[in-house]
């Protein structure tokens, strides 16, 4: 017994011997000492350096978790939408062009969320009775919060 515990641990360490022995043998076949003596004058591949262009790190290699500044979506027109509208969910503030601007995130009737859109207030189909909906909604969240 080699290590002490039975036929079991006898079979195991037969086999890993075994294994050796045939992973010994497959790379033999394909691996081979090189047949040249020292002295021998030898080609090897290599790369000419003129080929080599040099590398610049970019702000992000620099940087790669630094975070980005969104940049403002712009502004869809009315031709754009999917339908008439159904409800006003969310407001934001951008700055386009240099000026604050609202917009509004709008869900179209017979729609899912992934068709909502930002639009400008004047972008909005029925935009004013949609606005009086939404922003007594919008008070009621806050007074919730």
């Amino acid at each position: 017994m080699i290590c002490g515990r039975g036929l079991a641990c006898d079979t195991a360490a037969r086999c890993i011997a075994e294994e050796k022995e045939y992973n010994k043998q497959r790379w033999d076949k394909s691996h081979m000492e090189p047949d040249f003596k020292e002295g021998d004058q030898v080609k090897h591949p290599v790369f000419p350096v003129s080929f080599v262009k040099p590398y610049f790190q970019t702000e992000e290699d620099k940087f790669p978790y630094r975070r980005k500044n969104p940049t403002p979506s712009e502004i869809v027109e009315v031709e754009d939408s999917t339908g008439p509208v159904k409800k006003i969910i969310k407001a934001r503030k951008i700055r386009l062009n240099g000026k604050d601007q609202r917009q509004y995130l709008v869900r179209f009737k017979h729609q899912t969320a992934d068709t909502d859109k930002w639009l400008a207030e004047d972008a909005i189909p029925d935009g004013n009775l949609h606005l009086r909906r939404f922003t007594p909604s919008r008070r009621n969240e806050k007074s919730h919060h």
